[in-house]
Formats: C-alpha cells, structure tokens, sequence
C-alpha cells in the first residue's frame, strides 16, 4: 500500500507540474507580463510551500536545526541539482536583468544569512542566533524585492503594450486560474506523499532517522520546484524553470527564515556554516556561469549535478 501511495504522490506531482506551468504561463501572457516575473513569484512562492510549512512548525516547536537545515539545504539542492537537471533537459537562457538583480539578490540574501548567523564571531556572543529583530529584518529585505518585483510588473507590461498594442491574448481567466491553483495543489500534496511513503519505506529498510532527514526530507520539500522546473523546460519555458528557482531561494531565505525567526529565535548549529559557505558558492557560480553567453549549458548544468551528488555523499557520511 505504501508503494502504491507513493506511485499516487509521484502521479500528482508530474502532473500538478504540468497544470500549473501550464495555467501560470498563461496567466503571463494575460497580464502581459514577462514569464520571468510569474516565475520569480506565483511559481516560486508556490512550489517553496513545502519549505514553508516545515519551517515555520519547526519554530513553532522550537526545533530550530530543522527550520534553518531545511532553508540552505533546499536553497543547495535548487541551485545545483534542479538547476543541472533543468539545463540538462534543455539549455536556460538567461536574461540581462536576472544576471544584473534577481541572482545577486539571491546571493545577498546568501551572505545576509551568513553574517546574521555569525554571533559569536563578529560579536564573541555565546551562541550564534537568529533573533525576532533580525526575522524582521529579513522580512524587511523581502518587501524590498517584492517592491521591485511589482515594478517590473508594470514597467514589463508597459514595454509589451508599446510593442503589441493591439495584441490581446484570448484566453479564459477561471480556467487558467484553476490549472494554476488545482496544478499547486497536486504539487504539495503529491510532494507530501511522497516524503511520508519515502520515509517510511527508508525507515523500513534501516537507515537511520537522521540520514532520512538529511536526504529524503531535504530532497522531498523540493520535489515541486525540480518537477516544475524541469516540466517549465521541457515547454521550452526557460524563463519560468529559471524564474522558479531563483524566486525560491530568495523566498526561503528572506520570508520563510525571517517569518520562522519572527515566530520564535532561531538556535543555529555551527556545523550548518560550511553548508552556508557552500550555499554562497554555488550562488555565486550561478551568476558566473549564467554571464556567459547568456545561458546555461548542458555541460554547466551536468557540473553542477555533480556538485549536489558530491555534496550529498559529504553530509551522509558527515553524519
């Protein structure tokens, strides 16, 4: 029965995916806004809801290694191996303004998180912490970039009326609009059965609790945006696979991390830096490798797979 659910979960997610690229790319179109834009926030917001909710009733009980492990470890797992798997399937093009803003936004938020964290280094506290102010704080950083996200919205739409004044797309608003909200449902719930049956299956054969949370959780609360990402690619929807991951990087860390903290203060685990550290890194090469010549590749793709699966084999035998 348990293979049988995690078969439905599996169904679910593939096919949430495609509804809901589906109905968000066409929503872009009625707006008249860039796929980008749409990527960067009702996909990206969409598909962190996993995170979301493993985070914030992780600091609603107080278990802080959980709420903090989950945000850089799904932030990791987006930016190397959806990110590889998705250039695999097809090559992303990358835009001028995402190289410029939304990338080094999301190392900002990176290195903010880090610097927060570093109590007892840059203060010679006793403990490292995430307090109630600095949750508030990264939530400030987060209206920052919702600000700009509605900007470009408006100057996105202003630009494509100008070119296409008379081009009014035809479409039905409460079909797109259910594609979108039914193909969201079937993500999270498809990505919570998965992660339930995936565990008790792990479980079940003996691995150990804490290496089922440090693979089969981390990898599942991330399930929507590899399974969005790679349906968006396979649509030649290279704005939206890309849209997607950054949007929910920024999103993990600047709303989930700051909501959590707001929620309850955040213990941090000093073995969580060199996982900081890498998180900055693979940032920081995803704006590298995204200037040259405006795409990623196939080959940089397949470097940074091999990044997470390296990454994964530490962190197993880390623990």
């Amino acid at each position: 029965m348990t293979y049988l659910i995690l078969f439905v979960g599996f169904a679910l997610l593939i096919k949430g995916a495609d509804y809901f690229v589906e109905g968000s790319s066409k929503i872009a179109q009625t707006l008249r806004v860039s796929p980008m834009l749409i990527g960067l926030t009702i996909v990206a917001f969409g598909t962190s809801a996993p995170e979301a909710s493993v985070s914030f009733i992780a600091a609603f009980e107080g278990n802080s290694d959980v709420a903090i492990g989950n945000v850089v470890g799904s932030n990791i797992f987006n930016v190397t191996f959806i990110l590889g798997v998705t250039a695999l399937v097809f090559p992303l093009a990358v835009q001028n303004d995402t190289i410029r803003k939304e990338i080094p936004f999301a190392l900002l938020g990176a290195v903010s998180l880090l610097i927060l964290i570093s109590d007892v280094q840059l203060q010679y506290s006793e403990f490292n912490l995430i307090t109630r102010t600095e949750g508030i704080l990264l939530l400030l950083f987060f209206a920052v970039f919702l600000y700009y996200v509605f900007e470009m919205a408006r100057n996105s739409r202003d630009m494509i009326e100008n070119e296409n004044p008379t081009n009014v797309v035809e479409t039905s608003w409460m079909k797109n609009i259910v594609f979108t909200i039914g193909g969201l449902a079937g993500i999270v719930f498809g990505g919570y059965l998965v992660v339930e049956n995936s565990i008790q299956i792990a479980l079940s054969l003996g691995m150990s609790e804490t290496l089922v949370g440090l693979t089969i959780v981390a990898v599942g609360t991330s399930l929507p945006e590899l399974v969005t990402s790679v349906t968006a690619a396979l649509k030649k929807q290279t704005e939206i696979a890309l849209g997607n991951i950054v949007g929910s990087n920024i999103f993990n860390i600047f709303f989930i991390l700051g909501a959590s903290a707001s929620i309850h203060p955040l213990a941090v685990d000093p073995k969580i830096f060199l996982d900081m550290w890498l998180m900055i890194f693979v940032t920081l090469l995803l704006l590298i490798i995204s200037r040259t010549h405006h795409k990623i590749s196939r080959i940089e793709g397949t470097i940074l797979a091999i990044i997470y699966i390296v990454y994964l084999a530490f962190i197993i035998f880390r623990n």
